[in-house]
């Protein structure tokens, strides 16, 4: 069975939102937002784009100023550029590739981060986390600093 593939010629030019529920590469321009939720957007070498992005999978070739989110991964290829921030549970960087914003990996399903777990005081059975060990300030062997009055 093949796979339905939507393209957006170098040509065209969308305002607004973008919505859709098969793949699609773009090679034209499209500011607004753009969702494909549980589909692959490819931004192809000649697209560029100003939007918020929503797409299981995004392969970017071209230049993308604005969020990118994925529930599977963001792909920044050989000469590809984003300036927005990456959220995704997997992010590829090519050399070569531009990037300029912030990536949070966290995997999804993942309720608390990890240091608000930490700062949970432990339930009854639970073992309590060992107390951190202070490091020496002193140098080793020397006594108490004299206290001066």
């Amino acid at each position: 069975m093949e796979k339905d593939i939507v393209n957006i010629g170098k040509s065209v030019v969308i305002k607004g939102e973008l919505n859709g529920s098969e793949d699609l590469t773009i090679e034209g321009h499209v500011e607004g937002t753009i969702q494909l939720r549980d589909h692959v957007l490819t931004i192809g070498p000649n697209g560029k784009i100003k939007a918020q992005v929503f797409a299981k999978s995004v392969i970017v070739l071209g230049e993308v100023t604005g969020n990118v989110t994925a529930s599977d991964k963001v792909d920044i290829r050989d000469n590809g550029a984003v300036d927005g921030d990456i959220v995704s549970p997997r992010v590829a960087i090519a050399e070569g590739a531009h990037f300029r914003g912030s990536v949070d990996m966290q995997r999804k399903g993942v309720a608390q981060p990890q240091a608000a777990q930490a700062a949970r005081p432990a339930g009854p059975g639970q073992a309590q986390p060992a107390a951190p060990v202070p490091h020496a300030a002193q140098p080793q062997g020397a006594g108490p600093l004299p206290v001066r009055n």
